[in-house]
């Protein structure tokens, strides 16, 4: 079987917009919107249906029924669409016996369960929490459905979704899974944004290769709109935060807004090359905090090819100065050597310096850059 999840997974999911709202028609057309409008080749590949695809209730056989209404055709035809553009195709279900909606489960029901997704061609399958027996052992169900779709006879990438409980990022790994969500709903103002973004500073320490912490899908370009809208919403400067931040991080590119409808700006941001290129390093290495002063936080991460990234993000209102001590970056001045910085967002190169570097971060922005070794 291929090794998956190389990089942090990358792709689109129905539910921050859509909610219980899908259909076939709807699922060819965001398809066909991400090969044509250049998110394929950006790294996008994972074509993701939530909750709400299926019946009430499961067949005379125990099967689970995608909705007649909804997906007239079955779930293989997507999946068959999906893939004639070059894309994966992915399913949700849940751990428990019931999914966050209602729908069936596949508590007790994960090997039938993973045969059918892969009789109809899934690639990825989203494993919530909802509905979970209270005297259910979560590590071993989750690990059960892991084995599950590894004995169903198709690579299918497991993307665990517990919400952080039982401390994931200490297990997820473990037991199989590819990405796992280490947190609640993702809601499409700043304070959820923030609030997500600051309770994983320290839990990224099980990123690599294989496995990664997934912070839920992206909001960007909603504007408010769709399942987990908010009319008070992010301004662009926040999603262009948010995307920042995740990729910095290393965490799934999961697209959650309507790009059907979404306006330049966001295609642009979502495409952005040197925010895609931190995000799909080759190293895989997590993040660092390094300090936080006055709102404003500092991280390292190192690069493939002896590169390594500086963040600091402002989680204050107001505009700030932040001091990047190169010390701090364990690259002290009697080292005798100097940084060459690139920022990420404009392409500027700053002479090369050593001892530390002053810079304004916008209220609720970021600024990010590439160093590399000069002598």
């Amino acid at each position: 079987m291929a090794i998956l999840a190389q990089t942090p997974p990358m792709g689109f999911n129905t539910w921050n917009t859509f909610g219980a709202n899908i259909n076939e028609q709807m699922m060819l057309e965001i398809t066909d919107m991400i090969v044509e409008q250049g998110y394929r080749d950006a790294g996008y590949e994972y074509v993701v249906i939530d909750d709400c695809w299926s019946l009430r209730e499961r067949d005379e056989d125990g099967n689970l029924v995608p909705d007649p209404e909804k997906f007239p055709h079955g779930m293989k035809y997507v999946a068959d669409y999906v893939h004639s553009k070059g894309l994966k195709f992915g399913m949700y279900s849940c751990a428990g016996t019931r999914t966050c909606a209602g729908f069936p489960g596949s508590f007790d029901h994960e090997y039938q369960d993973a045969r059918l997704f892969a009789s109809w061609g899934v690639d990825f399958l989203k494993y919530d929490y909802c509905y979970f027996p209270a005297n259910g052992d979560c590590k071993n169900r989750y690990l059960t459905m892991a084995q599950a779709l590894r004995a169903s006879g198709r690579d299918i990438l497991f993307s665990a979704c517990n919400w952080g409980w039982h401390e994931p990022w200490n297990w997820m790994r473990s037991i199989g899974a590819h990405m796992y969500r280490s947190t609640g709903d993702i809601w499409d103002n700043f304070p959820s944004t923030s609030g997500i973004m600051k309770s994983q500073m320290d839990k990224f320490n099980a990123n690599a290769a294989g496995c990664f912490n997934d912070m839920d899908m992206l909001t960007v370009g909603m504007n408010g709109q769709g399942n987990v809208g908010d009319p008070n919403c992010n301004t662009y400067t926040e999603y262009e935060t948010q995307f920042a931040y995740w990729c910095f991080c290393g965490a799934p590119l999961m697209m959650g807004a309507d790009i059907r409808k979404v306006g330049e700006e966001y295609r642009t941001l979502l495409q952005h090359k040197g925010l895609i290129a931190l995000d799909q390093d080759a190293e895989c290495r997590p993040a660092l905090m390094l300090k936080e002063w006055n709102g404003c936080n500092t991280f390292v991460r190192h690069l493939a090819d002896g590169e390594f990234a500086i963040g600091v993000f402002n989680f204050h209102e107001n505009d700030q100065y932040a001091v990047v001590m190169f010390s701090d970056l364990g690259v002290p001045v009697g080292s005798g050597v100097k940084l060459a910085l690139t920022d990420v967002m404009t392409g500027e190169q700053l002479a090369p310096r050593r001892d530390d570097l002053m810079a304004e971060v916008k209220g609720h922005h970021f600024r990010i850059w590439r160093a590399k070794f000069v002598d």
